[in-house]
Protein backbone atom coordinates (compact mmCIF):
# COMPACT_ATOMS: atom_id res chain seq x y z
CA UNK A 1 0.00 0.00 0.00
CA UNK A 2 1.42 3.30 -1.05
CA UNK A 3 1.94 5.74 1.78
CA UNK A 4 0.61 9.26 1.18
CA UNK A 5 3.21 11.91 1.79
CA UNK A 6 1.88 14.80 3.79
CA UNK A 7 3.08 18.33 3.37
CA UNK A 8 4.63 19.81 6.51
CA UNK A 9 2.22 22.01 8.43
CA UNK A 10 2.98 25.68 8.70
CA UNK A 11 3.21 26.73 12.28
CA UNK A 12 5.36 28.67 14.69
CA UNK A 13 6.84 32.18 14.60
CA UNK A 14 7.54 32.23 10.86
CA UNK A 15 3.94 31.39 10.01
CA UNK A 16 2.62 34.07 12.38
CA UNK A 17 4.80 36.72 10.74
CA UNK A 18 3.68 35.61 7.27
CA UNK A 19 0.00 35.83 8.20
CA UNK A 20 0.45 39.32 9.60
CA UNK A 21 2.37 40.49 6.52
CA UNK A 22 -0.16 38.98 4.07
CA UNK A 23 -3.06 40.57 5.96
CA UNK A 24 -1.27 43.93 5.99
CA UNK A 25 -0.54 43.76 2.26
CA UNK A 26 -4.23 43.12 1.61
CA UNK A 27 -5.26 46.21 3.60
CA UNK A 28 -2.73 48.38 1.78
CA UNK A 29 -3.90 47.04 -1.60
CA UNK A 30 -7.59 47.63 -0.85
CA UNK A 31 -7.00 51.13 0.51
CA UNK A 32 -4.91 52.19 -2.47
CA UNK A 33 -7.55 50.80 -4.87
CA UNK A 34 -10.43 52.58 -3.14
CA UNK A 35 -8.77 55.93 -3.89
CA UNK A 36 -9.77 55.83 -7.55
CA UNK A 37 -13.29 54.61 -6.76
CA UNK A 38 -13.92 57.93 -5.01
CA UNK A 39 -13.42 59.74 -8.34
CA UNK A 40 -16.67 59.57 -10.29
CA UNK A 41 -17.15 60.07 -14.00
CA UNK A 42 -18.36 63.66 -14.54
CA UNK A 43 -21.82 64.37 -15.85
CA UNK A 44 -21.91 66.25 -19.14
CA UNK A 45 -25.18 67.95 -20.00
CA UNK A 46 -26.28 69.27 -23.34
CA UNK A 47 -24.97 68.08 -26.69
CA UNK A 48 -21.72 66.87 -25.17
CA UNK A 49 -19.28 68.96 -27.15
CA UNK A 50 -15.52 68.63 -26.79
CA UNK A 51 -15.44 71.85 -24.79
CA UNK A 52 -18.03 70.59 -22.30
CA UNK A 53 -16.12 67.34 -21.79
CA UNK A 54 -12.87 69.22 -21.23
CA UNK A 55 -14.52 71.58 -18.74
CA UNK A 56 -16.06 68.64 -16.85
CA UNK A 57 -12.72 66.85 -16.71
CA UNK A 58 -10.91 70.02 -15.64
CA UNK A 59 -13.18 70.20 -12.61
CA UNK A 60 -11.75 66.84 -11.52
CA UNK A 61 -8.18 68.13 -11.39
CA UNK A 62 -8.28 68.60 -7.57
CA UNK A 63 -9.60 65.03 -7.23
CA UNK A 64 -6.75 63.64 -9.28
CA UNK A 65 -4.18 65.71 -7.39
CA UNK A 66 -5.44 64.21 -4.14
CA UNK A 67 -5.53 60.76 -5.73
CA UNK A 68 -1.91 60.84 -6.86
CA UNK A 69 -0.72 62.34 -3.56
CA UNK A 70 -2.52 59.70 -1.50
CA UNK A 71 -1.54 56.90 -3.89
CA UNK A 72 2.15 57.58 -3.38
CA UNK A 73 1.68 58.29 0.34
CA UNK A 74 0.04 54.89 0.89
CA UNK A 75 2.61 53.33 -1.44
CA UNK A 76 5.41 54.83 0.66
CA UNK A 77 3.88 53.45 3.85
CA UNK A 78 3.61 50.02 2.21
CA UNK A 79 7.24 50.18 1.05
CA UNK A 80 8.32 51.15 4.58
CA UNK A 81 6.23 48.32 6.04
CA UNK A 82 7.95 45.92 3.64
CA UNK A 83 11.43 47.19 4.54
CA UNK A 84 10.91 47.00 8.27
CA UNK A 85 9.41 43.50 8.22
CA UNK A 86 12.28 42.36 6.04
CA UNK A 87 14.32 42.80 9.24
CA UNK A 88 11.94 40.70 11.36
CA UNK A 89 12.98 37.15 12.18
CA UNK A 90 11.09 36.33 15.39
CA UNK A 91 7.45 36.59 16.35
CA UNK A 92 6.33 38.77 19.24
CA UNK A 93 2.65 39.43 20.09
CA UNK A 94 3.56 43.08 20.73
CA UNK A 95 3.66 43.57 16.94
CA UNK A 96 -0.08 43.09 16.55
CA UNK A 97 -1.42 46.27 18.16
CA UNK A 98 0.85 48.85 16.48
CA UNK A 99 0.38 47.07 13.16
CA UNK A 100 -3.41 47.21 13.52
CA UNK A 101 -3.27 50.89 14.46
CA UNK A 102 -1.20 51.63 11.36
CA UNK A 103 -3.59 49.63 9.15
CA UNK A 104 -6.53 51.51 10.69
CA UNK A 105 -5.05 54.84 9.63
CA UNK A 106 -4.28 53.49 6.15
CA UNK A 107 -7.78 52.04 5.68
CA UNK A 108 -9.31 55.47 6.42
CA UNK A 109 -7.12 57.32 3.92
CA UNK A 110 -9.65 57.06 1.03
CA UNK A 111 -12.22 58.95 3.14
CA UNK A 112 -9.85 61.78 4.05
CA UNK A 113 -8.62 61.89 0.46
CA UNK A 114 -12.18 62.24 -0.83
CA UNK A 115 -12.90 64.95 1.76
CA UNK A 116 -9.82 67.00 0.85
CA UNK A 117 -10.38 66.62 -2.92
CA UNK A 118 -14.06 67.50 -2.77
CA UNK A 119 -13.23 70.67 -0.88
CA UNK A 120 -9.74 71.28 -2.18
CA UNK A 121 -8.16 74.47 -0.89
CA UNK A 122 -10.33 74.65 2.23
CA UNK A 123 -8.62 74.76 5.62
CA UNK A 124 -10.59 72.16 7.62
CA UNK A 125 -10.49 69.29 5.05
CA UNK A 126 -6.77 69.81 4.43
CA UNK A 127 -6.07 70.00 8.17
CA UNK A 128 -7.92 66.74 8.80
CA UNK A 129 -6.09 65.07 5.92
CA UNK A 130 -2.64 66.14 7.13
CA UNK A 131 -3.53 65.49 10.76
CA UNK A 132 -4.67 61.96 9.97
CA UNK A 133 -1.49 61.39 8.02
CA UNK A 134 0.49 62.51 11.06
CA UNK A 135 -1.34 59.88 13.13
CA UNK A 136 -0.42 57.28 10.53
CA UNK A 137 3.21 58.39 10.76
CA UNK A 138 3.15 58.06 14.56
CA UNK A 139 1.69 54.55 14.29
CA UNK A 140 4.37 53.72 11.75
CA UNK A 141 7.13 54.91 14.11
CA UNK A 142 5.63 52.83 16.92
CA UNK A 143 5.57 49.73 14.72
CA UNK A 144 9.12 50.36 13.49
CA UNK A 145 10.35 50.61 17.07
CA UNK A 146 8.88 47.24 17.99
CA UNK A 147 10.00 45.40 14.85
CA UNK A 148 13.54 46.80 14.86
CA UNK A 149 14.09 45.91 18.52
CA UNK A 150 14.78 42.61 20.29
CA UNK A 151 13.44 39.98 20.20
CA UNK A 152 11.81 40.59 16.79
CA UNK A 153 14.72 41.95 14.74
CA UNK A 154 17.15 39.55 13.13
CA UNK A 155 20.71 39.27 14.44
CA UNK A 156 22.10 40.12 11.00
CA UNK A 157 20.44 43.57 10.95
CA UNK A 158 22.98 46.23 11.82
CA UNK A 159 22.37 49.14 14.16
CA UNK A 160 22.96 51.48 11.22
CA UNK A 161 20.19 49.81 9.20
CA UNK A 162 17.77 49.99 12.13
CA UNK A 163 18.60 53.65 12.61
CA UNK A 164 18.01 54.41 8.92
CA UNK A 165 14.58 52.77 9.02
CA UNK A 166 13.56 54.77 12.06
CA UNK A 167 14.92 57.96 10.49
CA UNK A 168 12.64 57.52 7.47
CA UNK A 169 9.70 57.21 9.85
CA UNK A 170 10.57 60.49 11.55
CA UNK A 171 10.91 62.19 8.15
CA UNK A 172 7.36 61.13 7.25
CA UNK A 173 6.03 62.52 10.52
CA UNK A 174 7.84 65.83 10.05
CA UNK A 175 6.53 66.08 6.49
CA UNK A 176 2.96 65.48 7.67
CA UNK A 177 3.31 68.11 10.40
CA UNK A 178 4.76 70.54 7.85
CA UNK A 179 1.77 69.85 5.58
CA UNK A 180 -0.59 70.50 8.49
CA UNK A 181 1.05 73.82 9.39
CA UNK A 182 1.20 75.00 5.77
CA UNK A 183 -2.41 73.92 5.22
CA UNK A 184 -3.60 76.00 8.17
CA UNK A 185 -2.13 79.16 6.67
CA UNK A 186 -2.28 78.40 2.93
CA UNK A 187 -4.81 75.56 2.48
CA UNK A 188 -4.17 75.28 -1.27
CA UNK A 189 -0.56 74.26 -0.61
CA UNK A 190 -1.29 71.84 2.24
CA UNK A 191 -1.09 68.58 0.30
CA UNK A 192 1.77 69.65 -2.00
CA UNK A 193 3.74 70.42 1.18
CA UNK A 194 3.99 66.67 1.73
CA UNK A 195 6.89 66.80 -0.71
CA UNK A 196 8.92 68.12 2.22
CA UNK A 197 9.08 64.51 3.45
CA UNK A 198 11.99 64.01 1.09
CA UNK A 199 13.63 67.24 2.29
CA UNK A 200 13.29 66.13 5.91
CA UNK A 201 14.74 62.74 5.01
CA UNK A 202 17.86 64.28 3.48
CA UNK A 203 18.22 66.74 6.36
CA UNK A 204 17.90 64.04 9.02
CA UNK A 205 20.42 61.86 7.18
CA UNK A 206 22.94 64.68 7.17
CA UNK A 207 22.33 65.45 10.83
CA UNK A 208 22.72 61.77 11.66
CA UNK A 209 26.02 61.56 9.82
CA UNK A 210 27.22 64.72 11.48
CA UNK A 211 26.36 63.28 14.90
Amino acid sequence: MRRIRREPELHGPGHALERLIFFSDAVFAIAITLLIIEIHVPEVHGPGSDREFLIALARLIPNFISFFVSFFVIGSFWAGHHRVFDCARHWDPRIVLPNLVLLCTIAAMPFFTALSSEYYGHRVPVAFYSGWLALAALANIWLQRVVTSAPVVGAQVSAEQRGMLRLRGYATLLGAVTSLVVGLFVPFLGQPALLTIFVWRVLLQRLNRGG
